[in-house]
């Protein structure tokens, strides 16, 4: 199984599948507005302008997991747009712990555990996956974004 084999839906309420971004790089991060690193989707934002033309997808998934969000994802959405210049993907709300957890959060904590295990720690936990769909590396909610620029590298 890679992250292939899930369907995602977009804050407008389209689905697709992430088959979609095959033989990309995938940044997967769950994110909320009101969090105190929301600056991290100006970094996001800046490493997808970076390397978009290299391959580089970077996918937003807006949690209310931690109280820290809008009230819903266009809200969200239209807030990293006009606040941090967002032009990647945004998604609906998304659950990230739990019994309620997404199936693509799911997979990716089992494929890349972190110091908390199979649980996710806080907003902004980036998962990079590799271009075939299966290799996840993990990058923690404090682990600023720019500091994955090695990681993308070796990817790309």
């Amino acid at each position: 199984m890679s992250i292939y084999d899930f369907q995602v839906t977009l804050e407008n309420g389209e689905s697709y599948s992430l088959e979609r971004y095959k033989g990309q790089t995938v940044i997967i991060v769950n994110t909320a507005t009101k969090c105190g690193l929301s600056g991290q989707f100006k970094e996001l934002e800046e490493l997808y302008q970076k390397y978009k033309e290299q391959g580089l997808i970077v996918l937003g998934f807006p949690s209310n997991q931690f109280k820290q969000e809008l009230g819903s994802a266009e809200e969200s959405a239209e807030a990293c747009r006009l606040t941090y210049g967002v032009q990647f993907p945004m998604h609906q709300m998304t659950v990230v712990n739990g019994k309620e957890t997404d199936p693509l959060f799911a997979h990716l904590k089992e494929q890349a555990p972190g110091a908390m295990g199979k649980s996710i720690k806080w907003n902004f936990t980036k998962f990079l996956v590799s271009p075939d769909g299966n290799h996840v590396e993990r990058f923690s909610p404090q682990t600023s974004p720019e500091k994955m620029t090695d990681s993308i590298e070796k990817m790309i």
